[in-house]
């Protein structure tokens, strides 16, 4: 099992605006992930930061569920609107040992 943990540094303010919309794209995630999403907002470090964490079964399993969202015209719709928010971002990859 692998843990995916995106991360969004947002535009100063418009931070309700992509949690809002991030909430709405988390329907994306779910379809193909092995559990479900989680969002989380910073209570520290930088401002203006929104996760999302979603689980895959494996690598190979992450690959093809990304390369089926990218084809959908409504992920690339709703992404287009994502990412006029946001800054800069990152993505971590972790084994979950337990």
């Amino acid at each position: 099992m692998i843990l995916i943990r995106n991360v969004f540094q947002l535009q100063f303010g418009r931070a309700k605006e992509a949690r809002e919309l991030l909430s709405e794209g988390v329907k994306f995630a779910e379809q193909d992930a092995h559990g479900s999403a989680r969002v989380l907002t910073d209570l520290t470090g930088p401002y203006y930061t929104l996760v999302l964490e979603i689980t895959h079964k494996s690598l190979a399993d992450y690959e093809a569920s990304m390369t089926k969202m990218a084809g959908s015209p409504e992920w690339s719709a709703w992404y287009r609107k994502f990412a006029a928010l946001v800054l800069s971002g990152s993505r971590e990859i972790y084994s979950i040992v337990q």
